[in-house]
């Protein structure tokens, strides 16, 4: 009875043991399958947060925007150039990489960009070109000069309004908008006073002549979205030619166009203290605009109507514009407690963290523009209307350029 009942014990003790052990591996997978892991570091700057996002979301930087294969694109131009900014902040290599793989993708042996098409005429074209000048002075590789003088090239032959404005595209003729300004002239002259002793300096300043006199409002000091000189279009005004509403992404576009000009004109060159008259002018504008949050309304001025909403991208280009400029000295200091309070709506209203800590932006209009098919009318409707698209990258660079500016 004594072995019966000690062998009996013994692998009872036995059994019980590997149950308990398989018990406690059971609950070590469990406890292992419902531990989140965290990708973006939270201590970091906004500014490395973003951009951690958006390179986790986007393996190759082409991707940027949903893309399934490279495209030549503004959008890619923006986040990247906020990238080059972050690059020049955090010396990480892996941001000055991302670029390089961009421009490597579309760009071949022999300067060619692939999918840009000059006889478009599109001046949005324009703005990625500006990832090349530090590529060519790094490298000294002679493609991304080609690819440059390529879009140099199209600025030569840009269609023009009889008053010497570039048209936005060459299927909208005679239109000038204020995305145009931000997507040729920082670009137009950072080339010419590189490469041509800024001899088109004067015609870069005359496009902002233009803007200034034909599509700024006298009463708010605010700027309409596009300006048709032959006021042939549907949404023209037929005395001013002017399409009826404020677009806040309009404003940010044309504000960062100036405080990113101002980078490259000369402290001697005539136009110089005009353009910064200028960009006083439509900060002072703005804030005037600004909603409680920091923020700006998708229709800059029609905060109170129904189905109006605080936008993303305009409100971060207009955040960075204001920190920007007041940096650089070309705004008074007491703009940048708007550009703080800006910055503070972003990240308390339109940022959202996820378990692994990645941001997305959201409330950023997805695309808006002027005629065309469907015919876009610019009305309230049409504006408020158009879709929504969390980490738009007309948002996202922004952010990331603003979060620098403020040393977020």
């Amino acid at each position: 009875m004594k072995i019966t009942y000690s062998v009996i014990t013994t692998a009872f003790v036995v059994m019980s043991l590997l149950s308990s052990c398989k018990q406690k591996e059971n609950k070590t997978e469990v406890t292992e399958n419902t531990e989140s892991t965290t990708i973006i570091d939270s201590t970091d700057k906004w500014s490395v947060r973003m951009a951690n996002s958006i390179m986790h979301r986007n393996e190759d930087a082409y991707q940027i925007d949903h893309r399934t294969k490279p495209k030549w694109d503004y959008v890619h131009g923006v986040v990247l150039l906020s990238f080059e900014k972050l690059y020049d902040k955090t010396k990480d290599q892996k941001y000055y990489d991302y670029i390089k793989g961009y421009a490597d993708t579309l760009i071949n042996d022999q300067g060619k960009i692939a999918t840009y098409d000059i006889e478009k005429y599109n001046i949005d074209m324009i703005n990625a070109g500006k990832l090349l000048f530090r590529l060519f002075d790094n490298t000294t590789d002679p493609r991304y000069k080609v690819a440059m003088d390529s879009l140099r090239l199209q600025l030569f032959d840009q269609p023009r309004t009889k008053s010497g404005g570039f048209w936005h595209k060459e299927r909208y003729p005679n239109q000038m908008w204020l995305d145009g300004l931000y997507m040729g002239a920082p670009f137009y002259t950072q080339y010419t006073v590189t490469y041509e002793q800024g001899k088109a300096l004067d015609d870069i300043a005359h496009q902002f002549d233009l803007i200034q006199k034909h599509a700024k409002d006298e009463k708010t000091g605010l700027l309409y979205h596009g300006w048709d000189e032959s006021k042939a279009m549907d949404w023209a005004n037929d005395k001013t030619g002017t399409s009826p509403n404020f677009w806040s992404r309009s404003l940010g576009w044309y504000a960062m166009a100036i405080v990113d000009v101002l980078d490259y004109f000369p402290e001697d060159h005539p136009a110089r203290p005009r353009l910064i008259t200028y960009l006083n002018e439509l900060a002072t504008a703005v804030i005037k605009v600004q909603d409680e949050t920091g923020l700006w309304y998708q229709v800059t001025d029609m905060g109170n109507r129904e189905g109006n909403y605080l936008e993303a991208s305009g409100s971060s280009m207009l955040t960075y514009t204001l920190a920007k400029g007041v940096n650089k000295g070309y705004l008074p200091a007491h703009f940048m407690k708007n550009a703080e309070l800006g910055f503070k709506g972003l990240t308390e209203k339109l940022i959202k963290v996820d378990k692994e800590g990645l941001l997305t932006i959201t409330q950023a209009c997805a695309v808006a523009g002027l005629g065309g098919k469907p015919y876009r009318d610019g009305s309230y409707e049409y504006y408020i209307n158009e879709r929504k698209k969390d980490n738009d990258p007309k948002a996202t660079g922004p952010f990331i350029l603003a979060a620098l500016a403020l040393n977020k």
